[in-house]
Protein backbone atom coordinates (compact mmCIF):
# COMPACT_ATOMS: atom_id res chain seq x y z
CA UNK A 1 0.00 0.00 0.00
CA UNK A 2 1.58 3.36 -0.87
CA UNK A 3 2.12 5.49 1.92
CA UNK A 4 0.17 8.48 0.56
CA UNK A 5 -2.73 6.49 0.50
CA UNK A 6 -1.84 5.47 4.17
CA UNK A 7 -2.04 9.61 4.88
CA UNK A 8 -5.24 9.84 3.14
CA UNK A 9 -7.15 7.38 4.47
CA UNK A 10 -5.75 8.33 8.05
CA UNK A 11 -7.43 12.12 7.18
CA UNK A 12 -10.22 10.79 5.83
CA UNK A 13 -11.26 9.18 9.17
CA UNK A 14 -9.94 12.32 11.37
CA UNK A 15 -11.62 14.29 8.78
CA UNK A 16 -15.38 12.33 9.62
CA UNK A 17 -14.60 12.64 13.20
CA UNK A 18 -14.28 16.14 12.54
CA UNK A 19 -17.58 16.61 11.64
CA UNK A 20 -19.29 14.72 14.50
CA UNK A 21 -19.66 11.15 12.53
CA UNK A 22 -17.26 9.43 15.06
CA UNK A 23 -18.16 9.47 18.02
CA UNK A 24 -15.73 7.26 20.04
CA UNK A 25 -12.44 7.68 20.92
CA UNK A 26 -9.37 6.25 19.84
CA UNK A 27 -8.03 3.16 21.67
CA UNK A 28 -4.31 4.34 22.11
CA UNK A 29 -5.73 7.86 22.91
CA UNK A 30 -2.34 9.92 24.50
CA UNK A 31 -1.88 11.55 27.40
CA UNK A 32 -1.35 15.28 26.53
CA UNK A 33 2.62 16.41 25.29
CA UNK A 34 3.94 19.81 25.32
CA UNK A 35 2.58 23.03 24.42
CA UNK A 36 5.32 24.12 22.61
CA UNK A 37 4.56 23.71 18.79
CA UNK A 38 7.01 22.42 16.19
CA UNK A 39 7.54 24.23 13.17
CA UNK A 40 5.20 21.63 11.17
CA UNK A 41 2.40 21.99 13.68
CA UNK A 42 2.18 25.87 12.96
CA UNK A 43 0.88 24.95 9.51
CA UNK A 44 -0.74 21.77 9.99
CA UNK A 45 -2.92 22.23 13.17
CA UNK A 46 -2.80 22.33 16.82
CA UNK A 47 -3.53 18.44 17.12
CA UNK A 48 -0.54 17.39 14.39
CA UNK A 49 2.17 15.92 16.04
CA UNK A 50 5.51 14.25 14.94
CA UNK A 51 5.31 12.24 18.12
CA UNK A 52 8.16 10.35 19.62
CA UNK A 53 5.70 7.50 20.10
CA UNK A 54 5.78 6.26 17.09
CA UNK A 55 4.82 8.22 13.47
CA UNK A 56 2.46 11.29 12.95
CA UNK A 57 -0.59 12.55 14.09
CA UNK A 58 -2.99 14.78 12.05
CA UNK A 59 -5.32 17.09 13.75
CA UNK A 60 -8.82 16.21 13.27
CA UNK A 61 -9.70 20.25 13.10
CA UNK A 62 -5.97 21.14 10.82
CA UNK A 63 -4.83 23.93 10.02
CA UNK A 64 -5.65 27.78 10.28
CA UNK A 65 -7.22 29.75 13.59
CA UNK A 66 -9.14 27.00 16.13
CA UNK A 67 -12.78 27.65 16.82
CA UNK A 68 -13.73 29.55 20.07
CA UNK A 69 -14.97 27.54 22.76
CA UNK A 70 -18.52 29.49 22.26
CA UNK A 71 -18.52 28.50 18.56
CA UNK A 72 -18.13 24.82 18.80
CA UNK A 73 -20.92 24.41 21.65
CA UNK A 74 -22.92 26.66 19.06
CA UNK A 75 -22.13 23.90 16.51
CA UNK A 76 -23.31 21.12 18.76
CA UNK A 77 -26.49 23.04 20.02
CA UNK A 78 -27.23 22.93 16.51
CA UNK A 79 -26.87 19.32 15.69
CA UNK A 80 -28.96 18.62 19.00
CA UNK A 81 -32.01 20.31 17.34
CA UNK A 82 -30.90 18.89 14.10
CA UNK A 83 -31.18 15.43 15.58
CA UNK A 84 -34.14 16.21 17.42
CA UNK A 85 -36.13 17.03 14.50
CA UNK A 86 -35.15 14.03 12.53
CA UNK A 87 -35.68 11.55 15.19
CA UNK A 88 -39.18 13.17 15.55
CA UNK A 89 -40.08 12.54 11.84
CA UNK A 90 -38.49 9.56 12.36
CA UNK A 91 -41.33 8.66 15.10
CA UNK A 92 -39.18 8.73 18.44
CA UNK A 93 -38.98 11.20 21.21
CA UNK A 94 -35.50 12.92 21.40
CA UNK A 95 -34.65 15.55 23.81
CA UNK A 96 -32.04 18.23 22.45
CA UNK A 97 -29.17 18.10 25.40
CA UNK A 98 -27.50 21.49 25.42
CA UNK A 99 -23.50 20.16 25.67
CA UNK A 100 -22.52 22.72 28.31
CA UNK A 101 -24.92 20.32 30.29
CA UNK A 102 -23.32 17.21 29.54
CA UNK A 103 -21.04 15.79 32.07
CA UNK A 104 -17.45 15.74 31.58
CA UNK A 105 -15.83 11.74 31.07
CA UNK A 106 -14.11 10.21 34.20
CA UNK A 107 -10.81 10.47 31.95
CA UNK A 108 -11.27 14.08 31.14
CA UNK A 109 -8.93 14.94 33.68
CA UNK A 110 -6.49 11.88 32.81
CA UNK A 111 -5.84 12.79 29.61
CA UNK A 112 -4.73 16.23 31.03
CA UNK A 113 -2.20 14.47 33.04
CA UNK A 114 2.00 14.86 32.50
CA UNK A 115 2.81 11.86 30.58
CA UNK A 116 4.56 10.65 33.44
CA UNK A 117 1.24 10.78 35.47
CA UNK A 118 -0.88 9.27 33.06
CA UNK A 119 1.47 6.31 32.62
CA UNK A 120 1.19 5.32 36.39
CA UNK A 121 -2.76 5.09 36.20
CA UNK A 122 -3.05 4.35 33.15
CA UNK A 123 -0.18 2.92 30.98
CA UNK A 124 -0.81 3.48 27.61
CA UNK A 125 -4.69 3.82 28.10
CA UNK A 126 -5.64 0.75 25.55
CA UNK A 127 -6.22 -2.36 28.78
CA UNK A 128 -6.30 0.28 31.56
CA UNK A 129 -9.57 1.96 29.86
CA UNK A 130 -13.09 0.16 28.72
CA UNK A 131 -13.78 2.84 25.56
CA UNK A 132 -16.78 0.70 24.55
CA UNK A 133 -18.34 1.87 27.59
CA UNK A 134 -17.32 5.67 28.11
CA UNK A 135 -20.66 7.64 27.62
CA UNK A 136 -23.01 4.77 28.03
CA UNK A 137 -25.43 4.99 30.80
CA UNK A 138 -26.25 8.55 31.14
CA UNK A 139 -28.50 8.54 33.84
CA UNK A 140 -28.26 12.53 33.72
CA UNK A 141 -29.43 12.42 29.78
CA UNK A 142 -33.04 12.62 29.26
CA UNK A 143 -32.64 10.32 26.58
CA UNK A 144 -31.64 7.39 28.42
CA UNK A 145 -34.39 7.02 29.88
CA UNK A 146 -36.60 7.53 26.66
CA UNK A 147 -34.31 4.68 25.38
CA UNK A 148 -34.79 2.79 28.59
CA UNK A 149 -38.43 2.79 28.99
CA UNK A 150 -38.67 0.80 24.71
CA UNK A 151 -38.95 -2.94 24.35
CA UNK A 152 -35.96 -4.46 23.35
CA UNK A 153 -37.31 -4.13 19.07
CA UNK A 154 -38.06 -0.57 19.51
CA UNK A 155 -34.74 0.08 21.37
CA UNK A 156 -32.95 -1.68 18.02
CA UNK A 157 -35.67 0.69 15.75
CA UNK A 158 -34.63 3.78 17.72
CA UNK A 159 -30.41 3.13 18.16
CA UNK A 160 -30.45 2.70 14.06
CA UNK A 161 -33.03 5.96 13.44
CA UNK A 162 -30.52 7.73 15.80
CA UNK A 163 -26.85 6.04 14.68
CA UNK A 164 -27.71 4.39 11.43
CA UNK A 165 -25.00 1.49 10.84
CA UNK A 166 -23.18 2.76 13.33
CA UNK A 167 -25.95 1.98 15.93
CA UNK A 168 -24.25 -1.95 15.72
CA UNK A 169 -20.90 -0.91 17.01
CA UNK A 170 -21.21 1.21 19.72
CA UNK A 171 -20.86 4.19 16.93
CA UNK A 172 -17.30 4.33 16.95
CA UNK A 173 -15.10 4.69 14.35
CA UNK A 174 -15.35 4.25 10.37
CA UNK A 175 -12.82 2.64 8.48
CA UNK A 176 -12.44 4.16 4.64
CA UNK A 177 -10.79 1.81 2.26
CA UNK A 178 -7.13 2.20 1.74
CA UNK A 179 -7.45 4.42 -1.23
CA UNK A 180 -9.44 7.16 0.34
CA UNK A 181 -12.83 6.47 -1.79
CA UNK A 182 -16.24 5.99 -0.45
CA UNK A 183 -17.77 2.44 -1.24
CA UNK A 184 -21.53 2.18 -0.21
CA UNK A 185 -22.85 4.93 1.32
CA UNK A 186 -22.42 4.91 4.62
CA UNK A 187 -25.79 5.22 6.81
CA UNK A 188 -25.32 7.69 10.23
CA UNK A 189 -28.30 7.99 10.92
CA UNK A 190 -29.92 10.96 12.12
CA UNK A 191 -26.88 12.17 14.26
CA UNK A 192 -24.94 11.87 11.25
CA UNK A 193 -27.23 13.86 8.93
CA UNK A 194 -27.29 16.25 11.57
CA UNK A 195 -23.69 16.50 12.17
CA UNK A 196 -23.65 17.28 8.06
CA UNK A 197 -26.11 20.10 8.26
CA UNK A 198 -23.73 21.63 9.90
CA UNK A 199 -20.15 20.93 9.80
CA UNK A 200 -20.82 19.65 5.87
CA UNK A 201 -21.03 16.54 3.65
CA UNK A 202 -17.78 13.92 4.54
CA UNK A 203 -17.51 13.35 0.88
CA UNK A 204 -16.88 16.74 0.73
CA UNK A 205 -14.44 16.99 2.98
CA UNK A 206 -12.45 13.43 1.74
CA UNK A 207 -12.28 15.69 -1.15
CA UNK A 208 -10.55 18.73 0.44
CA UNK A 209 -7.72 16.17 1.87
CA UNK A 210 -7.44 14.50 -1.22
CA UNK A 211 -6.15 17.46 -2.89
CA UNK A 212 -3.49 17.56 -0.61
CA UNK A 213 -2.30 13.73 -1.13
CA UNK A 214 0.93 15.37 -2.26
CA UNK A 215 1.76 17.12 0.67
CA UNK A 216 0.56 14.16 2.72
CA UNK A 217 3.04 11.85 0.82
CA UNK A 218 5.85 14.06 1.41
CA UNK A 219 5.16 14.42 5.18
CA UNK A 220 5.49 10.92 5.24
CA UNK A 221 8.51 10.67 4.07
CA UNK A 222 9.38 13.55 6.20
CA UNK A 223 8.90 11.24 9.48
CA UNK A 224 11.11 8.54 8.22
CA UNK A 225 14.01 11.24 7.43
CA UNK A 226 13.43 11.75 11.04
CA UNK A 227 13.53 8.48 12.00
CA UNK A 228 16.49 7.33 10.01
CA UNK A 229 18.48 11.00 11.71
CA UNK A 230 21.96 9.20 13.00
CA UNK A 231 20.51 11.23 16.63
CA UNK A 232 16.98 9.64 16.48
CA UNK A 233 18.68 6.51 15.95
CA UNK A 234 21.35 6.38 18.42
CA UNK A 235 18.43 7.86 20.78
CA UNK A 236 17.01 4.75 19.66
CA UNK A 237 19.55 2.16 20.95
CA UNK A 238 19.94 3.99 24.19
CA UNK A 239 16.26 3.93 24.65
CA UNK A 240 15.83 0.65 24.24
CA UNK A 241 19.36 -0.52 26.35
CA UNK A 242 17.30 1.32 28.97
CA UNK A 243 14.20 -0.46 28.79
CA UNK A 244 16.26 -3.75 28.67
CA UNK A 245 17.86 -2.50 31.85
CA UNK A 246 14.37 -1.89 33.60
CA UNK A 247 13.21 -5.98 32.67
CA UNK A 248 11.75 -5.24 29.31
CA UNK A 249 14.35 -6.49 26.98
CA UNK A 250 13.45 -6.93 22.94
CA UNK A 251 12.07 -3.77 21.83
CA UNK A 252 13.89 -2.27 18.82
CA UNK A 253 11.60 0.82 17.74
CA UNK A 254 9.76 2.87 19.77
CA UNK A 255 6.33 2.08 18.87
CA UNK A 256 7.09 -1.58 19.82
CA UNK A 257 5.56 -1.60 23.64
CA UNK A 258 2.42 0.06 23.06
CA UNK A 259 1.95 -2.13 20.09
CA UNK A 260 2.92 -5.60 22.07
CA UNK A 261 0.21 -4.20 24.54
CA UNK A 262 -2.42 -3.92 21.66
CA UNK A 263 -1.54 -7.17 20.33
CA UNK A 264 -2.06 -8.79 23.89
CA UNK A 265 -5.54 -7.05 24.42
CA UNK A 266 -6.55 -8.10 20.96
CA UNK A 267 -5.83 -11.65 21.58
CA UNK A 268 -7.74 -11.26 25.07
CA UNK A 269 -10.82 -9.78 23.25
CA UNK A 270 -10.75 -11.96 20.15
CA UNK A 271 -10.82 -8.95 18.07
CA UNK A 272 -6.87 -8.84 16.08
CA UNK A 273 -6.15 -7.98 13.05
CA UNK A 274 -7.68 -5.19 10.99
CA UNK A 275 -10.38 -5.34 8.35
CA UNK A 276 -9.99 -5.10 5.68
CA UNK A 277 -12.92 -3.05 3.33
CA UNK A 278 -14.63 -5.09 0.63
CA UNK A 279 -15.07 -3.09 -2.82
CA UNK A 280 -18.14 -1.03 -2.34
CA UNK A 281 -18.35 -1.69 1.11
CA UNK A 282 -17.22 0.59 4.39
CA UNK A 283 -16.22 -1.46 7.76
CA UNK A 284 -17.29 -0.26 10.53
CA UNK A 285 -15.02 -1.20 14.00
CA UNK A 286 -14.79 -0.22 16.91
CA UNK A 287 -12.81 -0.38 21.05
CA UNK A 288 -13.74 -4.23 21.99
CA UNK A 289 -15.98 -4.96 24.90
CA UNK A 290 -14.12 -5.88 28.45
CA UNK A 291 -17.57 -7.52 28.99
CA UNK A 292 -16.80 -11.72 28.66
CA UNK A 293 -12.84 -10.76 28.92
CA UNK A 294 -10.95 -13.43 31.33
CA UNK A 295 -11.13 -11.04 34.23
CA UNK A 296 -7.88 -12.48 36.14
CA UNK A 297 -6.03 -11.93 32.59
CA UNK A 298 -7.08 -9.07 31.76
CA UNK A 299 -6.03 -7.78 35.49
CA UNK A 300 -2.67 -9.50 34.67
CA UNK A 301 -2.59 -7.76 31.88
CA UNK A 302 -2.83 -4.27 32.87
CA UNK A 303 -0.26 -4.26 35.49
CA UNK A 304 2.14 -5.60 32.65
CA UNK A 305 0.46 -2.48 30.78
CA UNK A 306 1.46 -0.17 33.49
CA UNK A 307 4.75 -1.24 34.52
CA UNK A 308 5.89 -1.19 30.60
CA UNK A 309 4.37 1.89 30.14
CA UNK A 310 6.05 3.93 33.38
CA UNK A 311 9.58 2.45 32.15
CA UNK A 312 8.76 3.45 28.28
CA UNK A 313 7.97 7.27 29.34
CA UNK A 314 11.31 7.41 31.87
CA UNK A 315 13.23 5.88 29.17
CA UNK A 316 12.20 8.38 26.52
CA UNK A 317 12.26 11.27 28.94
CA UNK A 318 16.05 10.18 30.19
CA UNK A 319 17.88 9.38 26.38
CA UNK A 320 15.48 9.94 23.71
CA UNK A 321 12.73 12.50 23.98
CA UNK A 322 15.47 15.58 23.55
CA UNK A 323 17.15 14.04 20.67
CA UNK A 324 14.34 13.53 18.80
CA UNK A 325 13.02 16.33 19.39
CA UNK A 326 16.11 18.45 18.45
CA UNK A 327 16.16 16.15 15.12
CA UNK A 328 12.40 16.98 14.43
CA UNK A 329 12.29 20.36 14.96
CA UNK A 330 15.49 20.95 12.44
CA UNK A 331 14.50 18.74 9.93
CA UNK A 332 10.71 20.19 9.63
CA UNK A 333 12.15 23.90 9.80
CA UNK A 334 14.29 22.31 6.66
CA UNK A 335 10.50 20.98 5.26
CA UNK A 336 8.51 24.24 5.96
CA UNK A 337 11.26 26.21 3.93
CA UNK A 338 10.80 23.85 0.76
CA UNK A 339 7.08 23.63 1.15
CA UNK A 340 5.91 26.68 2.60
CA UNK A 341 3.84 27.78 -0.81
CA UNK A 342 1.86 24.33 0.17
CA UNK A 343 1.64 24.49 3.54
CA UNK A 344 0.31 27.62 3.15
CA UNK A 345 -2.75 26.84 0.90
CA UNK A 346 -3.36 23.68 2.89
CA UNK A 347 -3.54 25.90 6.48
CA UNK A 348 -5.62 28.61 4.16
CA UNK A 349 -7.61 25.87 2.62
CA UNK A 350 -8.48 24.05 5.78
CA UNK A 351 -9.71 27.26 7.62
CA UNK A 352 -11.66 27.43 5.03
CA UNK A 353 -13.55 24.39 5.26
Amino acid sequence: MKNSRKALSLVAVLALAGCGIVNGPAADKKPVQSDEKSPLAEYMGDGFASSSGGGMRMAVRAGGPQESDEEQLAKQRKIEDATAACMKTAGFDYVAVPPESNPKSKFNDAFNLPPDKFAEQYGYGISTIDWSKLGKDDTSNPNTAIRNKLSPTAKKAYDKALNGQLATNGGNVVAIPADGKNGAKLDTGCRGKAAEQVYGKADDKMADFSKYESLFKDIDALRKRIEADQRVVDATAAWSDCLADAGHAGFKKVDEPREKVSKKLDELTGTGGAQTPRPGKNVVVGPPSFDKVDAQKLADLRKFEIELAKADQGCKAKVYDASYKKAQFELEKEFVSSHKAELEAYRDGMANR
